[in-house]
């Protein structure tokens, strides 16, 4: 299975300092940031073509689950891309919590909306392009 990352964008709207998490990803107990690789940087703050990034990218296995990192309100769906060829791995949602809002991509959610306990599944790390095999 393709080791793959959940991207979490935080300071959407608030600060994050004082944030605890809870675990992120099944496989993943201390909330790993993946480091450099051919893709880039995961850390908050790394420079990225023509932008600073603005989130963490926590290591997680393709398929593995996604539980809630403490209580929050889902708000909606969120998707990391525009490009129609990328509909795939266009899986999201934008959540608010902990006095933060903010986005989880390559996750394929359960629900889109509603309140979601710590520890509960929100989804599977979807990373995966199925394209090259249709």
């Amino acid at each position: 299975m393709r080791e793959g990352l959940i991207l979490v964008l935080l300071a959407m709207l608030g600060v994050c300092d004082g944030v605890t998490f809870g675990q992120l990803c099944s496989g993943n107990p201390t909330n790993r940031i993946r480091g450099s690789d051919k893709w880039g940087v995961g850390h908050h703050g790394a420079r990225r073509t023509g932008h600073t990034h603005n989130g963490v990218d926590i290591v997680c296995q393709d398929g593995a689950t996604v539980y809630a990192p403490f209580d929050l309100t889902i708000e909606r769906r969120a998707r990391p891309y525009t490009d129609p060829k990328k509909a795939a791995i266009n899986n999201g949602i934008l959540a608010r919590g902990q006095g933060v809002c903010f986005k989880l991509f390559y996750v394929a959610p359960v629900k889109v909306s509603g309140s979601v306990a710590a520890g509960q599944r929100l989804g599977l790390c979807d990373q995966s392009d199925p394209t090259p095999y249709l």
